[in-house]
């Protein structure tokens, strides 16, 4: 193949680290060709560290009132003299890039109007994330699609949080537009004084968006380490590996974790279907309610007893 390879992976943290299996599938496929990544800024670092891109490009994702900013992206596209195109994303936003190459359009993988590889399932959209990814690209003609893996991330002593083994990580956030995605802080927080009862120190992991929530688990549970906006998503992979387990609603981190081989237990509302999204790794367990309030902590101390 004459032309570099573009791969589009916009967001969001569950759904980019779910799509690094395709992404090494596509760069083992592609051995000498140049590999560029077309992402937004929180996955850069994430993604420079997979090694398998020569070049990596943040998308602000202009929208379509901003036409200056559309023209720039459209050049740089162009510019890229990319023979090939696999959008992971598979957006109506991603979708729109295709438009964007003019003519003659690189081949194109996924679910863009008369591209020439399209993952043509009716039924892509009731497929789990990684199921439907895999049959996109054995599609494009890439047979091998291997689980995500994050082995090679580097490893971090949790001493550097001031952190020492025992302890289980808790990820109390998700998607703040989806409250119903979590379990109540004060149901954390009974679980973090267990845990703490039981010698294992309780350490919460998220952003400032979870500023009040881990302030409420903390009040339960003094023995809580905060590291809230301190820990990048690599530094969340290795502190995965020395955990003895994670629990957490779901949300992008648990996903990391997951992949990175930690055990965990993800906590499911109404608000997602796990038979589409669900984290996957090799010490994974879930627990389902319709409204997670409903939840009880014993459920939760039995799941990982």
């Amino acid at each position: 193949m004459t032309g570099g390879v573009l791969v589009i992976k916009l967001a969001a943290l569950g759904d980019f680290v779910q799509a690094l299996g395709p992404m090494r599938a596509i760069r083992d496929h592609h051995p000498t060709a140049r590999l560029t990544l077309l992402t937004t800024q929180p996955f850069a670092g994430l993604a420079e560290a997979t090694g398998w891109f020569d070049d990596i490009w943040i998308d602000d994702r202009p929208s379509i009132w901003r036409i200056g900013h559309l023209r720039a992206l459209a050049r740089r596209l162009r510019g890229g003299h990319f023979a090939r195109v696999y959008d992971l994303q598979t957006s109506d936003r991603s979708s729109s890039y295709h438009r964007l190459f003019g003519r003659p359009r690189p081949e194109w993988s996924g679910i863009a109007r008369g591209c020439s590889h399209p993952h043509a399932n009716p039924d892509r959209d009731s497929m789990h994330t990684l199921d439907r990814q895999a049959e996109q690209l054995r599609m494009a003609g890439i047979d091998r699609v291997p689980a995500p893996d994050l082995s090679w991330a580097p490893d971090v002593d949790p001493a550097r949080f001031g952190i020492v083994p025992p302890f289980a990580l808790l990820v109390p956030g998700a998607a703040a537009h989806r409250p119903a995605k979590r379990w109540p802080a004060d149901h954390y927080g009974a679980l973090a004084a267990r845990l703490a009862a039981d010698g294992v120190r309780p350490v919460i992991l998220g952003t400032e968006a979870e500023r009040d929530v881990a302030r409420d688990i903390v009040g339960a549970c003094p023995a809580v380490r905060s590291l809230l906006g301190v820990t990048s998503l690599l530094d969340i992979a290795a502190l995965a590996r020395h955990a003895t387990l994670a629990v957490g609603n779901d949300s992008g981190p648990m996903h990391l974790i997951a992949v990175a081989g930690g055990r965990c237990l993800v906590l499911f509302s109404g608000q997602s279907d796990p038979a589409l999204c669900a984290p996957r790794g090799p010490a994974v367990t879930l627990l389902e309610r319709p409204v997670l309030a409903d939840l009880p902590i014993d459920a939760v101390l039995a799941a990982i007893a």
